[in-house]
């Protein structure tokens, strides 16, 4: 039987030839020779008692070469997985070797299970097979099947994995029997392909599977497949027609008669709740809705503890953090209606912005004695510490054009979306301990192609540190000695008055001295008034150069489950600890000293073990909450009203 390789003709038999049916223990050979000499020479035998049954030296009984293919530690054991079929033809070719011809196979085959094997094409020596029934040819190279080379006897047709393109192929001249057809997970694509799924083909088809192929005409298809009386299973699950949220219910209303969908029991009420849908199918939106949700952002190291207070030239830094994600772009739509976020990723922030008057905060005076396991330096940061998560302490000023250049803002590539994709993020927030990004966001897809690639692919969530710096546009003013000689007389006028009120004071009676302690008091009040007057005051105008964004954590979340069936993903991506020790006893030491109450703080901290220790500290790792959610529709009812064009 020989046949070009990469046919089912070649794998049947490098299949039988794995199977060794003429090697020992199977076969004929010197363990088994005298059962079958030639009639011939046995006649002589025939006349030696019964003793003479017995075999001869070196050779095996028939059972003691069973028990060597059956035993499962045997050497010549089948694989556990392996078909009855082979294990039958095993002990066939011990008990009787000499059945084991061509002939016999293509009447004894049922069953051909060649799963992985290389296939590329079905040939016409299938149709030597005269009682096949069932046919696997999944996982193989199969681009196109030629229906005259099936046997007509087939009940079962499995094509699952190949890089089938149409079922037209199929239709030439198809089995007449046949009840299961398996086509899942290959390259079917396009409208047309409704049309060869119907009672002129496949008049007695029970069970049709073609899950996880590109098909997204779902109308045209439930109405091809209404044809079939006999279909009760049926899987459309894995196409991008299963993504439009009336799915489930106009297949369930236009096929009556199906018993299971998606290898989900298709119940009475499920029927009840869908019924008369199919009526207005035509008027049904053929899109997708998916709504993304951002929760809690926890475990986030806060940067600007690292940072040196800012002096009257700047630079003042802020900091703010925000979750993106990539999602797949509608080229249908146009992505017109995404254009304000898009905006907020993609812009940067303008150079110069007039900011809000703030006052500075005041120097922080040094720690309490609680923080103990270093002193704090001159850039606000613990000794012996070091600087976690790639933020360095800045310098107090900027000498040189290379220390400049350092400052701006580096471009990660992991900040990019896939090619493809659209770029979301949440709106940026300060630093806390649990950052609420109170995000969600409905994405409306009419390309359904592209959206089954992607959720295949997955989403990337990335939390980003966003960093800026700001910069005085003129510079604080100074005085200047016009300034300083302009003040002299005023000084000197204010000693002749202080003096003059001395002498007007020492010509008093001493019983007016309360008076005199009054007018003191109020002198000091005058001057306490005049001293915020003469305090430098910030510029009110800033630059800002480029934000510095720095990625904290980045993960894939798996969405593929959304087109197996399930409408949710929630998940908490984990990125792991990015806070340390050092960097939590500067924190709580800056929120010790802004505090009003220390003692208070201090009384909290012995209760609730704020401050961080070598023996209590278990820093939380960085995560964040996602969910992603697939739009069903439960009734009638919603999806006409959602849906209706």
């Amino acid at each position: 039987m020989q046949a070009p390789p990469g046919t089912v003709s070649a794998a049947v038999r490098e299949h039988l030839r794995q199977l060794c049916l003429k090697e020992f223990p199977c076969g004929t050979g010197s363990w088994n020779k005298s059962r079958f000499l030639p009639q011939t020479w046995r006649t002589w035998r025939e006349l030696v008692p019964k003793e003479e049954e017995a075999v001869s030296a070196g050779e095996e009984t028939v059972e003691a070469l069973l028990g060597l293919v059956r035993s499962p530690h045997s050497p010549w054991a089948l694989p556990r997985d392996s078909s009855e079929e082979d294990c039958f033809l095993r002990e066939l070719a011990i008990q009787n070797p000499l059945m084991i011809k061509d002939a016999f196979f293509y009447s004894y085959f049922r069953s051909l299970r060649l799963v992985n094997k290389g296939v590329s094409m079905v040939d016409k020596g299938l149709l030597k097979f005269l009682k096949l029934e069932e046919l696997v040819l999944s996982a193989n190279r199969i681009n196109e099947v030629k229906a005259s080379n099936l046997p007509p006897t087939l009940k079962v047709l499995e094509l699952y994995g190949n890089e089938i393109t149409s079922v037209e192929c199929l239709c030439a001249h198809p089995p007449p029997g046949l009840q299961h057809l398996g086509l899942g997970h290959n390259k079917l694509l396009g409208a047309l392909e409704s049309l060869y799924v119907t009672a002129n083909h496949w008049p007695n088809l029970v069970s049709l599977d073609l899950g996880f192929n590109d098909l997204t005409d779902l109308q045209s298809m439930v109405d091809s497949l209404h044809t079939l009386r006999q279909l009760r299973l049926l899987v459309l699950q894995g196409n991008p027609l299963a993504l439009v949220p009336y799915y489930r219910g106009l297949t369930v209303d236009t096929l009556s008669r199906l018993c299971v969908l998606d290898d989900i029991t298709v119940s009475p009420n499920e029927k009840h709740q869908f019924r008369g849908l199919s009526i207005n199918g035509d008027l049904l939106a053929h899109e997708a809705q998916l709504v993304v949700t951002i929760g809690n952002v926890r475990g986030v190291l806060d940067s600007s503890v690292l940072d040196p207070e800012p002096g009257p030239e700047g630079p003042f830094i802020a900091y703010s953090y925000y979750v993106t994600y990539d999602f797949v772009e509608d080229e249908e739509g146009g992505g017109s209606e995404y254009a304000g976020v898009l905006a907020e990723i993609v812009k940067p922030s303008s150079s110069t912005e007039i900011l809000p008057e703030e006052s500075p905060e005041e120097d922080i005076e040094e720690a309490e004695e609680s923080v103990e396991s270093g002193g704090m330096t001159e850039s606000g940061e613990l000794e012996g510490s070091v600087s976690v998560g790639g933020s360095a302490v800045l310098p107090r000023s900027v000498d040189s054009v290379e220390e400049l250049a350092k400052l701006r803002p580096r471009i990660d590539p992991r900040l990019c979306p896939s090619p493809g994709t659209v770029l979301f993020s949440t709106v940026r927030k300060p630093w806390s301990d649990v950052i609420a990004c109170d995000y969600e966001m409905q994405h409306t897809l009419r390309d359904l192609v592209p959206l089954k690639a992607f959720l295949l692919a997955g989403t990337t969530v990335t939390i980003v540190q966003e960093k800026i710096l700001s910069w005085p546009l003129v510079a604080p003013p100074s005085e200047s000695p016009s300034a300083t000689k302009k003040g002299k007389p005023e000084k000197d006028k204010k000693g002749k008055d202080d003096k003059k009120g001395k002498d007007d004071k020492k010509g008093k009676d001493d019983k007016k001295g309360k008076d005199d302690k009054k007018g003191k008091g109020e002198k000091e009040a005058s001057k306490e008034q005049k001293g915020p007057k003469k305090k430098k005051e910030l510029p009110k105008e800033l630059r800002q150069d480029p934000p510095i964004l720095t990625v904290l954590g980045r993960g894939l979340v798996a969405l593929e489950s959304l087109l197996a069936g399930e409408s949710l993903v929630s998940t908490v991506c984990n990125f792991g600890v990015v806070r340390t020790i050092e960097s939590d006893k500067l924190t709580f030491a800056r929120d010790l000293k802004k505090s009003k109450s220390k003692k208070a703080v201090k009384r909290d901290a012995k209760k609730t073990d704020v401050l961080p220790s070598e023996d209590n500290h278990q820093p939380e790792p960085l995560t964040v909450e996602v969910q992603i959610q697939l739009n069903q529709c439960r009734t009638a009812e919603e999806a006409l009203k959602a849906f209706s064009i």
